[in-house]
């Protein structure tokens, strides 16, 4: 039977990512790792490039769906290294692709935003930038690392365009917008990203962690949690805060609930199973003596297990009713709103990673870990049926992350904390040496 062309061209790519893929399965990542002395060479000789990009975006970072500088900046470095670059897919994301021949597609990831905080590190680069978030005028700063994860990709697609002719396949490397708002990757994907690109066999993700620079984390299923966004509006009845018997005080009910709440968590909740429920902003009057007539809990909902999940979800909804009903009050608006699901990371895969990683670097310090708390939207694309592995890079100074845990220790900055400062270097070397040799050892001729 003859195909019809296009039917045909899907055919041959799908063969040839086969091939390739049993074929690097085969040499067990020896073909990359025989790679590792140039990619070192590379990482070195790029990096004052890398730092001179990383300080930039540093001092000028860019809330979720703002970057519109950082996306020009790293479009403009893309286009250099011959890739073919489409900007505001997903509103202000970036899609580079690189055709080497026939083999698999593998999708590279690296998040464009900032965080909406004050950066307190005292760093010479350290960002004074100002935005508009919800309606007011706020500091931002790249306190989550993004900044190490744009020069680390920048890095691992200028090694790759270098080493050209030791692998075959498409890179897809995608600048995604508002990681923080944990909506940019569906924003892309909505856009178009696996219709109008080719849609990625592979893909790969790095994040910074406050662990000791050098050391790689990974694990086999759940690296982060799901994620849902809880708002609730207690309506109550306005009135002078001499007499709240004249009103319906909904201060008291927003008070009751958040620590209602939390017996779902301690009393419903399999004690065994992670989750969470947090409420980290409360909107309500405006001044000591007025009873307002409504206020606004805004939270996350944290788990890893879908009926954990569901049960955060009810138990949430059930005791912002019950609060209300207590209080006399009308039924409260809730709002729950789906973030990002949890990173699964793909068993073979990352068994495969695993085994080029731990020869290159050493197992001391390339080693499974327990999945974190928090979330990430690099799951919308493992989701659309795409193989993925999720990584940390540790980012500090391993003295500081000894003293951090003696007793007494100054506590380590964490990711999102105004004093998080990573070590660029050799922070970034890391990033684009780890990231080159997965890649490679994935596209690597058979």
């Amino acid at each position: 039977m003859r195909l019809p062309r296009p039917a045909l061209h899907s055919a041959l790519a799908l063969a040839a990512a086969t091939l390739w893929s049993l074929g690097a399965q085969a040499q067990d990542g020896a073909a990359a790792l025989r790679l590792q002395p140039q990619i070192s060479r590379l990482a070195d000789g790029m990096y004052p490039q890398l730092d001179a990009v990383y300080r930039d975006l540093h001092a000028h970072p860019e809330l979720g769906f703002q970057e519109v500088r950082t996306a020009a900046k790293l479009a403009a470095e893309m286009r250099a290294l011959g890739f073919d670059v489409t900007e505001q897919v997903g509103k202000t994301g970036i899609v580079a692709v690189l055709r080497n021949g026939a083999g698999p597609t593998l999708l590279v990831r690296t998040e464009l935003d900032g965080l909406p905080m004050e950066e307190k590190t005292g760093l010479p680069y350290a960002s004074r930038d100002k935005a508009m978030s919800g309606g007011r005028e706020t500091f931002v700063a790249h306190s989550c690392g993004h900044d190490i994860h744009m020069s680390s990709w920048l890095g691992t697609a200028r090694t790759l365009v270098a080493l050209k002719d030791q692998w075959r396949g498409t890179l897809l490397f995608v600048g995604q917008p508002a990681e923080e708002l944990v909506s940019g990757a569906k924003a892309m994907l909505a856009d178009g990203l696996f219709t109008r690109f080719p849609k990625p066999d592979l893909a790969l993700a790095l994040h910074t962690s406050p662990g000791p620079v050098g050391s790689i984390g990974y694990n086999v299923g759940a690296m982060t949690s799901n994620s849902d966004g809880l708002e609730i509006t207690f309506k109550g009845r306005g009135t002078h805060g001499s007499a709240p018997d004249k009103g319906i005080d909904p201060i008291a009910m927003a008070a009751h609930f958040i620590t209602d709440v939390q017996t779902v968590v301690s009393r419903e909740k399999d004690p065994m199973a992670f989750g969470v429920v947090t409420v980290g902003a409360v909107q309500a009057g405006t001044v000591g003596n007025i009873i307002p007539d409504s206020a606004k809990l805004s939270g996350t909902i944290r788990s890893y297990d879908p009926a954990v999940r569901a049960k955060l979800l009810d138990g949430v909804r059930r005791t912002a009713k019950a609060v209300a009903m207590m209080a006399g009050a009308p039924e409260p608006e809730v709002t729950l709103a789906e973030g990002g699901l949890a990173v699964v990371n793909d068993e073979k895969l990352v068994q495969r990673t695993e085994a080029v990683l731990r020869s290159a670097f050493g197992p001391a310090l390339v080693q499974r870990v327990p999945p974190i708390t928090a979330s990430e939207d690099f799951s919308a694309y493992l989701n659309a049926g795409v193989p993925g592995m999720f990584f940390f890079i540790g980012v500090s100074d391993p003295q500081v992350v000894a003293d951090a845990m003696k007793p007494g220790g100054k506590p380590l900055p964490f990711n999102h904390s105004p004093f998080f400062a990573p070590l660029p270097e050799p922070s970034i070397k890391l990033g684009v040496q780890a990231l080159s040799l997965a890649a490679l050892n994935l596209l690597a001729k058979p």
